[in-house]
């Protein structure tokens, strides 16, 4: 005999049974509704019933000649619902066969998910992690700087701060109260006094009061009126610990600057930092 598509491997056929307790009477209710009684076999201890004679049916109302004790073995098998069971082949069941939202988590690896190809558009947040806390602060005005000295940056206006961990009013320190590893990144923009040259300049972020990361610019000759200076670095954050700016500037004379911004083209000086995921 020919097949249309796979072809069963295996196939089992049973027939459907429905135990009934007795309660002293003779009118029960079957599960399933049969057109007349010769589809289905009722047997009152083991012994099997005559169709028509023994019992009649209509519909789902089963009902005996004789009154049904609790204490009878009382069963049906439902000879018109035959029940057939099949292992599929490997590669038959097609994404058509399973049910919308049948899949669980549960029945997932992890290990089986190609998120590089298979994962597009806007991701969820992952493991309820994110880069926060975060905050970019800036310069209202410029700060004055004595020269061969360390001078705390002012960064004293808040672009944004997610959690309210940076002090702009008072200590202008970040302090995370976070653990993990965080990004810091620091900018400063300096300027000489007038007719001054800067000869040597160093940036650097402050850990608990202690110097963590430097950057510096000594040109030796050649001095320069106006200096930039940036830093990027990560580091690793218990729930106490904060971060600071500062500035040291050695002017040939005068007073240099902090200068915080240039007035056609934006910011020059800045201090911020976020939480890094996974790290």
């Amino acid at each position: 005999m020919a097949y249309i598509g796979n072809e069963p491997s295996v196939n089992f056929t049973s027939f459907a049974k429905q135990d009934i307790t007795g309660d002293g009477t003779a009118n029960y209710t079957l599960t399933y509704a049969v057109a007349n009684a010769n589809e289905i076999e009722v047997f009152v201890n083991n012994v099997r019933q005559e169709p028509s004679v023994a019992y009649t049916v209509s519909g789902t109302a089963l009902s005996m000649t004789g009154n049904v004790a609790s204490t009878d073995d009382f069963y049906v098998i439902y000879l018109g619902k035959a029940l057939q069971t099949t292992v599929p082949p490997d590669g038959s069941v097609s994404t058509a066969k399973i049910a919308d939202s049948a899949v669980t988590n549960a029945k997932i690896s992890n290990s089986t998910i190609d998120l590089t190809s298979k994962v597009t558009g806007v991701l969820p947040v992952s493991n309820s992690q994110t880069n926060t806390p975060a905050f970019l602060a800036k310069m209202s005005g410029n700060q004055d700087l004595g020269s061969s000295a360390d001078t705390k940056v002012v960064f004293d206006t808040e672009v944004y701060d997610t959690d309210g961990k940076y002090d702009h009013t008072t200590n202008y320190r970040f302090t995370p109260t976070v653990a993990g590893t965080y990004f810091l990144y620091a900018q400063v923009h300096a300027l000489g006094g007038t007719n001054t040259q800067i000869v040597d300049m160093f940036l650097f972020i402050k850990k608990n009061g202690s110097a963590l990361y430097v950057a510096r610019h000594n040109p030796s000759s050649n001095y320069a009126n106006q200096i930039t200076l940036n830093i990027q670095v990560t580091d690793v954050a218990n729930t106490t610990d904060y971060y600071e700016v500062f500035c040291y500037v050695n002017d040939i004379s005068g007073t240099p600057d902090i200068d915080a911004e240039d007035a056609t083209r934006g910011t020059l000086s800045y201090f911020g930092a976020y939480k890094l995921i996974g790290a």
